[in-house]
């Protein structure tokens, strides 16, 4: 009996009925439960569980009533229909193999071999791989560098507008949007121009599956799919309860054929998906539809208490919350700097989770990122702005920015870094094809990368395979 209560949000969550509500455990459990011998694979025959708690009688293959992702015709189509009308795209395809997995099929499906594209340079490293699976021809799209925060800002319409005026023989754009810092782009208005010459425009909206009709209800902006994009891929697994590795990719409108995507999600899809974390997405679909509205309210209210709490802190800045506000940002996110309060990210966020028991997504230069989400404990936020205010009282002199920096007096950070315009030589498929050789860095000047050079997380390049390496 699966039957019972969880913590999820503000309160207990009655699961009384949660098994239907997520259609595919049931059906799984049905089929467990019937006296059929499995003389197929997976080879643990749902009776060797070497890991207990694992749900080994879900891990089933395509068999009659399971359906088969690269052919849904059953249940997984029914689940992924409400997946759709949950997030009001045409369709949704679920994935196993995370927003790389779609970002890989999506990309190849948006145009040609060979053709030009528009791409914002902050994207993760999947979509440089897609552009040079590809062979497309790239214009970058360089994001402004927020120069009180260093960290790349939003793409906007107008900066869109100039790049299709000056490559008219674009056949795509490509962005990211909410950054990995939670910096939203103006999707909506460049979706419109996009259209109005029939260009298709995904976004990797991998931190951005909560922006749907139901939380931007509560308060939170509008996503992708709302805004109009063609194709956006999303990680759920990061901001909503569903397990890691699954993802989602939508499609909207004409321009980009279904087929072609199925295609290409053949070529990069595992032909033995996890029923499990299909299951988890479906889970997820279920929860956020029956009581999605409610989880985002709370969400929302917790999040205001936070702003309130952290209102009075004096040396520690948090990025779109207290007194440091950010028209264009995800809420959800919480970018904190540790500048003022004399100490790096990495000290502060060593000292939240040795002292204060809080574990924080990343920490690199002067800046701490913690990810709320709807499924956080009542008090996970107050337990944040508690510490912080410790942290804060006990701040030493601020620290200059030469602090994170290396001993070199011409050496940039990070975010600056990727503000740097590259000169292209060649294109990153003919750059990774080719002979290389190592070198020392300080020989590198002059030469032509080979291959990507970034800084993880989030993954956003300094240098893609095919660019000119300058001494900057």
């Amino acid at each position: 009996d699966r039957r019972g209560t969880r913590q999820m949000g503000s309160e207990e969550i009655c699961t009384e009925g949660a098994v239907e509500t997520c259609i595919l455990q049931k059906q799984l459990e049905k089929y467990a439960s019937q006296d059929l011998y499995p003389l197929h694979m997976p080879g643990h025959k749902r009776r060797v569980q070497p890991a207990p708690g694992l749900p080994y009688d879900w891990d089933v293959t395509e068999v009659p009533g399971t359906d088969d992702l690269h052919d849904a015709h059953g249940i997984l189509e029914e689940a992924m229909k409400r997946t759709a009308a949950l997030y009001g795209a045409d369709r949704t395809w679920y994935l196993v193999g995370g927003s790389t997995c779609g970002l890989l099929a999506g990309i190849r499906a948006l145009t040609g071999r060979g053709s030009e594209v528009l791409c914002a340079r902050n994207c993760h490293k999947a979509v440089f791989h897609a552009l040079e699976l590809s062979g497309y021809r790239v214009h970058w799209i360089i994001p402004a560098l927020d120069p009180d925060w260093e960290i790349c800002g939003g793409i906007r319409a107008d900066q869109v507008r100039a790049m299709l005026a000056k490559h008219p023989s674009a056949r795509a754009v490509i962005l990211t949007s909410p950054t990995y810092e939670g910096v939203l782009s103006e999707i909506e208005e460049i979706c419109s121009i996009c259209h109005e010459k029939n260009i298709p425009v995904l976004v990797d909206e991998a931190h951005g599956a909560h922006l749907l009709p139901q939380s931007c209800q509560a308060g939170f902006p509008k996503g992708a799919v709302a805004c109009g994009a063609d194709l956006v891929i999303q990680s759920p697994h990061k901001t909503l309860p569903s397990l890691t590795q699954t993802a989602l990719l939508h499609l909207n409108g004409k321009l980009v054929d279904p087929d072609r995507i199925e295609r290409e999600l053949d070529i990069f899809e595992t032909s033995s998906p996890s029923y499990p974390l299909l299951a988890s997405l479906d889970g997820c679909t279920g929860i956020l539809r029956k009581e999605g509205a409610e989880l985002f309210k709370k969400w929302k209210e917790r999040l205001a208490r936070f702003d309130e709490a952290v209102h009075s802190l004096q040396k520690i800045r948090i990025l779109g919350h207290g007194s440091q506000s950010a028209a264009v940002n995800d809420p959800g996110k919480i970018l904190i700097n540790t500048r003022g309060a004399g100490m790096t990210g990495q000290e502060a966020a060593g000292l939240l989770r040795d002292q204060f028991r809080l574990e924080t997504e990343y920490a690199r230069g002067f800046h701490v990122l913690a990810m709320s989400s709807p499924c956080d404990s009542e008090d996970a936020l107050d337990r944040l702005a508690a510490a912080l205010l410790v942290l804060d009282t006990k701040a030493a002199a601020p620290v200059s920015v030469e602090k994170n920096r290396t001993d070199s007096t011409d050496a940039l950070p990070v975010q600056e870094l990727l503000m740097i315009r590259p000169v292209t030589a060649c294109t990153i498929a003919c750059a990774a094809e080719q002979e290389a050789e190592e070198v020392p860095l300080t020989e590198a000047s002059g030469r032509i990368c080979a291959e990507y050079l970034y800084d993880y997380p989030p993954g956003i390049p300094f240098l893609i395979p095919g660019e000119f390496i300058t001494r900057k």
